[in-house]
């Protein structure tokens, strides 16, 4: 079972390395890590064990924040619509993606970071990712708003990008052209 113990923190060379894909068919090992991924997140999620175990609640996870630089990420939350997103996904990739750009409003926050960060995070407001589930089948995933940058802030991960890299540095605060806040 991963636990925050397993959680690299800021800092860990490993964040700012660009993961390697991961060679499909992926092995055994490669799908039980995914998997305990995914599980990870769902147990950050339950009050009750997230609380026996001392777990900060987390709606995506990236292989690298768990020290293993390959192309894997879990995603695990409802989006402002209530529609659920649970997937366990090698080698996803962005395919396309809009002008458009959107941000949450509070912010965004990391497994991997124990301080807060303040400032406004400008992803695509919609993009469509291609990828390969632990049953090896592809996915295309249509995304906007909260579920786009859930998957992109976990996709940055990959490539040795942290959230806070995408913040203005003079000006945090600064909302670009073209983008809209994303809110419940």
């Amino acid at each position: 079972m991963i636990t925050m113990k397993d959680i690299v923190r800021e800092g860990d060379p490993v964040l700012r390395q660009v993961a390697e894909e991961v060679q499909m068919p992926p092995t055994d090992e490669e799908k039980e890590t995914l998997n305990k991924m995914l599980t990870f997140l769902k147990n950050s999620q339950d009050e009750e064990i997230a609380k026996k175990y001392e777990l900060r609640a987390g709606v995506g996870l990236a292989a690298p924040q768990i020290g293993i630089p390959k192309r894997m990420i879990a995603v695990h939350f409802q989006d402002f619509d209530e529609k659920e997103y649970s997937y366990a996904l090698f080698n996803p990739k962005i395919v396309s993606h809009s002008v458009a750009k959107t941000y949450l409003t509070g912010g965004e926050g990391c497994l991997s970071v124990d301080r807060e960060v303040a400032g406004y995070v400008p992803r695509y407001n919609k993009i469509t990712i291609k990828a390969t589930d632990v049953e090896n089948n592809e996915v295309k995933l249509k995304l906007k708003g909260y579920a786009a940058i859930v998957f992109q802030h976990e996709i940055d991960h990959l490539n040795g990008v942290m959230f806070y890299d995408h913040i203005n540095k003079e000006d945090p605060f600064l909302i670009p052209e073209n983008t809209t806040a994303c809110d419940a």
